[in-house]
């Protein structure tokens, strides 16, 4: 059996190293990824994603600061051990494991609201998470975050569920001896019902 001719070994060893360069100009089919969300977020800095409630419009996160907006459809109040209240808008500072400068959300604790001013986990394998309400850290199972919470639309003049104005009886004495109560707003943070603007980060 003769040997092949030397111009037909060429030809085909030039269509072999056409076929390679054009196999490598050619564009590797994009893989998509599904767009992040606030809840992604959550999870890279070992938060739980139920920290924030179903119904979230749109969000901004700075990634050198850390920090975040989002925006809800509404003012909403969601039931884990306590109810906590959502406003339109919930702000703070990201970091791994915790929440800081947190505002637009609130816990109740005994008929009365507190602003949530951080969360944190400090160990994750203890299956604990803190909520800083000022006066004390609320300790609570993590289990009870691990999917975002359906949240309940609420009527901001409803005091029931409006942080910013609970009233509370005080007895006072007017000068000429006669007895009078007096309603004193106590604030106790944020306000239910102020929609601020979202802004995307430049």
């Amino acid at each position: 059996m003769g040997s092949l001719p030397k111009s037909l070994i060429s030809e085909t060893w030039v269509l072999i190293l056409c076929v390679v360069v054009v196999a490598l100009l050619l564009p590797l089919p994009a893989s998509r990824s599904p767009s992040s969300s606030i809840y992604d977020h959550l999870r890279k800095q070992g938060l739980p994603i139920g920290l924030l409630p179903k119904g979230i419009t749109d969000y901004s996160l700075n990634g050198t600061t850390g920090e975040f907006r989002v925006l809800l459809e509404q003012p909403c109040h969601a039931k884990f051990e306590n109810q906590v209240l959502y406003d339109f808008n919930v702000s703070g500072f990201l970091s791994f494991g915790r929440i800081a400068n947190l505002s637009g959300v609130s816990a109740q604790e005994l008929f009365l609201w507190f602003p949530v001013k951080g969360i944190r986990v400090d160990v994750p394998s203890s299956g604990l998470i803190y909520f800083d309400v000022g006066v004390v850290d609320k300790q609570f199972s993590l289990s009870l975050f691990e999917s975002p919470p359906d949240c309940t639309a609420v009527d901001p003049s409803d005091p029931n569920f409006n942080p910013a104005v609970q009233d509370t009886n005080h007895y006072s004495s007017s000068p000429s001896g006669s007895s009078s109560f007096e309603n004193e707003s106590l604030n106790l943070g944020y306000g239910v019902g102020r929609r601020s603007e979202l802004r995307a980060d430049s």
